[in-house]
């Protein structure tokens, strides 16, 4: 073989090249292993040695010489280049060969015969070749199988999908190509599983441990429950492991910490009990660690100390104890911290101080105590959030901190600093939030606001509270020329005097101005009204005496919440304040006000609570009263109103609290029966007249009510609440007689002197002579009419329909071009008893939601005429509205029946609930389902107690509720109403129809399948289970629950502890656990209360869905506690809105 050649030996290429004539080296390489690149190029030699060296897969300098690797399955030769000059004589020397057979680097004599031995290699190679490829294509095909039937095992254990993410997961497509699956390019093996926020529930599957190439397993945001499986510590390549916001329960699996190659570990918000095992510590290149919103317990594990490439650590709202290790200082590059929520105690942390590149610290509600190192800011030069809220810190706030230029929030409220806020703050001009409040700052002199001209300089500041503090002096008008962004100024409880500087209408982008409790002194300026973006003015408890209510306040449109009680004001209110529609809370007691109440404040419609006693209001009551239909809290105690007490009152049905006392009101207690929510009523020192109504003894939910001091008169009730009564309820009535024994009251005596009874009898003469009279002109007439009757039956065909020809007509030709014939493209449902669809009606071009009836299933007839009835006489803004109706023939002469309804955009609950993939909805909010399930709640309150004859829906479940353009939600479907004549509170036999089972599985009252009678207590069922679907996300009919579980237990063994473990976290991931602006740890308080607020709707759905029909609320009961609930959260979402920057 001669310098220059190329031959082909078997399956090698050999190649020779000449080095000037002189040098020469050898290069050996099969096909099987020449680079891919080279062969793709369609370059089988390159052309020059150093071509070679740069086209391989890898190439590698070492002291000028060049490594050649070329790589193939199992196959690897190693080639020296080497550009040292290697005679001609001894060019068999420079041979090294490497493979899987490790050939050694031989040097062989002159005298071998080169040319045998190459022969000889090359067919070992290709032996080797032959069996090491067919070797390698089964282990691959191996593998291949193996992963494709670990995916397959993990759907099979899904028990929900209600999007169809997993229908792709089959045999039409490579397993690689299935939804959220990622393989890697060379080998088609799954690297990457991608799941995240498919609404999938189930076990995390053990199969997944089989994927033994997997770098990355993402099931975040799903309702995955029981353990994490032992199994997937078999992952040994795994990067990225995310299970957060799931139900996950159990410890944390200790052989996790197998996965040595662990980048990422995010295991929060799940319901993982336990201690943090100290094998993490092995997890040695993680980078995020998050563990919190869980249920550990235990001591901070102090092998997390040998994590030294941690980044970001996530353990809040936990139940961790104890103090932090000192190994937590060998955490250098973290640059997250998060403990908050947590029981940890000691010091500020000292290992802290050797991790500068902090940019986080999240260590709020915690048992840390002491002084905080005067010279703390030296130590976090990158820190940008500081989270120390109630904790037990002590002394002075470091001005240090001012040398820690990044930063952008200091929340320490509810602590016990003392001192004041450094004026070296003011250097801190990135800064958004700071946040002082309830602690002991200030020494109330008259120069301890002086630190708020420093924080002009603050010109981003969006957050300013120092709040319930002891500052003391005056405002300085530098106030006024803080950041024009301010959105939140929060000074109450302190001891600040002066007026109010007008200039602070400079901050014209303030929601939240909070400056009660103080001692505030002149009038309340004008300028105020330039505020324009307040949602909430508190100005209550100052000495403003002398002022008035400025009329400009009328301008502030955004106004949710008013308070100026407790100042001493005087005049009147101003008609302008009828402009702030949007006012929940009007506080105006403990004033001086005088005049009526302007006609203007109809228009506050939203209004809740309103606070007016102990003012010098004069006239009568408004009338309008009724307007305030969400109102639950109404005091007009201590004023001068006189006249009678409007009847409209009875229309806030929402009331649980009435004070009136004090008055120069006259005239009878009016009707207020329907306020089935009343707890409590004082109508004392007034003038009324007349009996003591019986509704009164009927309002169970009344725990306290007092009428003395009036002009009462008549028989004391002895039953309700009157059964249980003190005598001071009715003293100063000095008419009144009978009651319990314990009142001491007069015996009631009815006496008829003869002229009365000869007057009572002359009149019962003459009443049965009419009624008589009346009777046998009615027998007479209904004779006639039945003869009448009968006589046209001959004459025309028997129309079943008839109960449903009320509708103006509409003809089939009609409904069927309103709908394009029926066309599948405007199906919108269909149901056992009939098909809806979507249309445009000609006559205006209304869109429409056609209702078809199937006639050839049992009962739609029936259920068309029941639908008809029950829509005939009822108007509700949350029932669906009926807009006509067809009973004819189709085109074919077979009977047709429809329905047309108003359009209803957003389509039913269900679809919100448990949307297709194909719908893309997105989720709703927790406000949307509290108003969903108060809209709901407000339409059946209707039909059980405002209905001159109560009806029963019998069929309340998601697919019923349909949303609006606004998701506001209207009740529909009356195929299965039944209307209760005789109806009364307790389930007695004569207030059911008997029907046999009704309804659907699963939300249908258990009594019914076991042929119990209807009842509105079985609609009370289905709303319960309703209401528990809502805010859990989960079916009655799911397959977590058995035989021996149910919706109904789900939910009342988490009550009321376990709440988190339960919400559908599709909905608190926008709300409540959201990631807020603020960092991590924003307002737990606030959160605490929405949480409750939630807690308190779960306890409505447990008890409306009890088993016993005799245990359940009514819906006189759950309207206005449910009211109740949206005005406090409300009241949260807007406070904590004001307060997000």
């Amino acid at each position: 073989m001669s310098q220059g050649d190329i031959r082909q030996m078997a399956m090698g290429w050999w190649l020779t090249i000449a080095n000037n004539g002189v040098h020469a080296t050898l290069i050996q390489c099969l096909p099987s292993v020449i680079s891919w690149e080279i062969w793709k190029k369609g370059l089988w030699l390159p052309q020059s040695w150093m071509e070679m060296c740069l086209a391989t897969e890898r190439v590698q300098q070492l002291n000028n010489k060049f490594l050649l690797i070329c790589r193939g399955t199992f196959f690897v030769s190693c080639i020296q280049c080497t550009s040292a000059p290697i005679p001609k004589t001894t060019f068999p020397k420079a041979i090294i060969s490497c493979s899987l057979t490790f050939s050694r680097m031989d040097v062989f004599p002159a005298s071998f015969n080169f040319h045998t031995f190459l022969a000889i290699h090359a067919v070992l190679h290709v032996f080797l070749f032959l069996f090491f490829s067919q070797y390698a294509a089964a282990a691959t095909l191996l593998g291949n199988e193996t992963d494709k039937l670990a995916l397959l095992g993990f759907k099979s254990q899904i028990t929900e999908d209600p999007s169809g993410v997993l229908a792709s997961w089959n045999d039409s497509v490579h397993f690689c190509l299935w939804t959220g699956v990622r393989c890697g390019l060379r080998q088609e093996r799954v690297i990457s599983l991608n799941l995240k926020g498919l609404s999938l529930a189930g076990p995390v599957s053990a199969y997944l441990g089989n994927l033994s190439l997997l770098n990355s397993l993402d099931l975040a945001e799903n309702s995955f429950h029981d353990q994490i499986p032992r199994q997937l510590s078999k992952l040994s390549r795994l990067q990225n492991l995310n299970l957060s916001f799931n139900y996950l329960g159990g410890e944390i699996p200790v052989n996790l910490s197998h996965c040595v190659n662990l980048k990422s570990l995010a295991l929060d918000h799940n319901n993982l009990v336990g201690q943090i095992p100290d094998e993490v510590g092995s997890l040695t290149r993680l980078v995020k660690l998050y563990l919190k919103t869980n249920n550990l317990t235990g001591v901070f594990p102090g092998s997390i100390g040998n994590l030294t490439s941690l980044q970001e650590l996530y353990l809040s709202f936990n139940n961790l104890e104890g103090e932090l290790p000192a190994s937590l200082a060998r955490l250098t590059k973290l640059r997250q911290l998060g403990l908050s929520v947590n029981s940890l105690s000691g010091e500020f942390p000292p290992p802290l101080y050797n991790l500068s590149s902090l940019e986080l610290i999240a260590l709020s509600h915690n048992n840390f105590s002491g002084n905080l190192r005067s010279d703390l800011g030296h130590y976090f030069p990158n820190l940008q959030k500081l989270y120390l809220a109630e904790c037990q810190f002590i002394g002075s706030i470091p001005s240090s901190l001012a040398n820690a230029s990044k930063l952008l929030q200091l929340d320490f409220p509810i602590n016990n600093f003392t001192g004041n806020i450094p004026k070296s703050f003011g250097n801190l001009r990135n800064l958004l939030w700071l946040n002082v409040g309830s602690n002991h700052l200030g020494y109330g002199k008259h120069d301890d606001l002086n630190f708020v001209s420093s924080l002009t300089n603050c010109s981003n500041l969006l957050t300013l509270h120092f709040g319930d503090n002891q500052y003391g002096g005056t405002l300085p008008h530098s106030i006024a020329n803080l950041s024009s962004q301010l959105q939140r100024l929060l000074l109450y409880g302190n001891r600040i005097d002066g007026s109010i500087p007008k200039e602070i209408s400079n901050l014209v982008n303030l929601n939240v101005l909070d400056m009660s409790y103080n001692n505030l002194t002149g009038n309340i300026p004008d300028s105020i009204g330039r505020l324009t973006n307040l949602g909430s003015l508190n100005l209550g408890n100052n000495l403003l005496m002398k002022g008035v209510i400025p009329s400009s306040l009328g301008n502030l449109t955004k106004l949710v919440y008013l308070f100026l009680g407790y100042n001493g004001l005087e005049g009147n209110i101003p008609s302008t304040l009828g402009n702030c529609n949007q006012l929940l809370r009007l506080d105006i007691a403990e004033n001086n006000l005088t005049g009526t109440i302007p006609q203007e404040l109809i228009a506050l419609s939203s209004l809740t609570k309103i606070y007016a006693y102990y003012n010098s209001f004069t006239g009568p009551l408004p009338v309008y009263i009724g307007n305030w239909s969400q109102l639950t809290y109404l005091d007009f105690s201590y004023n001068n109103f006189s006249g009678m007490i409007p009847q409209s009152l009875g229309k806030c049905l929402a009331l649980g609290d009435i004070y009136m006392k004090g008055n120069s009101l006259e005239g009878t207690i009016p009707d207020l029966e329907d306020l089935q929510d009343l707890q409590f009523l004082d109508l004392s020192l007034n003038n009324l007249s007349g009996p003591i109504p019986q509704f009164i003894a009927n309002l169970t939910s009344l725990l306290s009510f007092n009428l003395s001091f009036n002009n009462l008169e008549g028989e004391v009730p002895v039953t309700g609440i009157f059964s249980n009564v003190s005598a001071d309820m009715f003293i100063g009535n000095s008419k009144l007689c009978g009651g319990i024994q314990e009142l001491h009251l007069p015996p009631c005596v009815y006496q008829e002197t003869q002229k009365t009874r000869k007057k009572h009898a002359l009149a019962l003469k003459f009443i049965l002579t009419i009624v008589f009279v009346a009777s046998f002109s009615i027998l007479a007439l209904l004779v006639v009419f039945l003869c009448l009757r009968r006589s046209l039956r001959k004459d025309q065909p028997e129309d079943k329909s008839k109960s449903a020809n009320f509708y103006p007509n509409i003809s089939y030709e009609e409904l069927r071009n309103a709908t394009g014939g029926f066309s599948s493209e405007n199906l919108i449902g269909s149901g056992s008893f009939g098909t809806v669809y979507k249309g445009s009606l000609a006559s205006d071009g209304a869109v429409v939601a056609v209702k078809v009836l199937n006639l050839q299933h049992q009962g739609a007839s029936k259920s068309f005429i029941a639908e008809c009835q029950a829509l005939r006489n009822i108007r509700h803004r949350n029932l669906v509205k009926v807009i006509t109706a067809c009973s004819g023939s189709d085109y074919k002469g077979n009977e047709f029946k429809a329905l047309v309804f108003e359009f209803m955009q957003n389509g039913s609950l269900e679809e919100w609930l448990h949307p297709k993939a194909e719908t893309q909805r997105s989720s709703l909010t927790i406000l949307q389902r509290i108003n969903i399930v108060l809209d709901v709640a407000s339409a059946l309150h209707y039909l059980h107690h405002q209905c001159q004859i109560p009806m029963i829906h019998c069929d309340i479940k998601p697919q019923n509720i349909l949303l609006d353009e606004d998701l506001t939600a209207h009740l529909g479907d009356f195929g299965l109403v039944r209307l209760v004549p005789g109806f009364s509170i307790e389930p007695n036999l004569h207030q059911f129809s008997s029907l046999g089972v009704m309804g659907t599985i699963g939300y249908a009252a258990p009594e019914y399948g076991m042929g119990g009678k209807v009842s509105i207590l079985g609609d009370m069922y289905s709303f319960g289970i309703l209401i528990l679907e809502i805010f859990t996300g989960r079916r009655p009919t799911d397959t977590l629950f058995q035989e021996s579980s149910s919706l109904h237990h789900f939910v009342e063994t988490a009550l009321p502890d376990s709440e988190m473990e339960i919400l559908d976290k599709t909905a608190l991931n926008g709300d409540i656990m959201g990631k807020p602006t603020n960092g991590e740890e924003y307002w737990a308080s606030i959160e605490k209360e929405q949480m409750e607020c939630l807690v308190r709707i779960l306890e409505i759905g447990v008890a409306c869905s009890a088993e016993s029909p005799r245990d359940r609320l009514t819906m006189r009961q759950v309207y206005s506690k449910l009211t109740q609930i949206r005005e406090d959260f409300l009241g949260v979402e807007e406070v904590k809105r004001r307060l997000r920057p």
